[in-house]
């Protein structure tokens, strides 16, 4: 068992761990999507990932020269 100075340090540094990461990352996320299909509006990152998506999800349909 800990006492005076122990016992508030072991507290601080227990509080410091425990505390949670400041940020979310739904905020993130939404930085990092930067393009969207005008079909389904799902977001993509990038132009590969658009290509992708089209191939997979509408391939009928052609890609759309820029993203939207």
């Amino acid at each position: 068992m800990t006492r005076g100075k122990q016992k508030i340090e072991a507290q601080r540094r227990n509080a410091e761990r425990n505390q949670k990461p400041k940020g979310s990352q739904l905020e993130a996320r939404a930085v990092a999507l930067k393009a969207s299909c005008p079909i389904c509006k799902v977001q993509l990152a990038n132009e590969k990932q658009m290509g992708d998506h089209y191939a997979s999800k509408h391939p009928k349909e052609k890609v759309p020269s820029e993203p939207s």
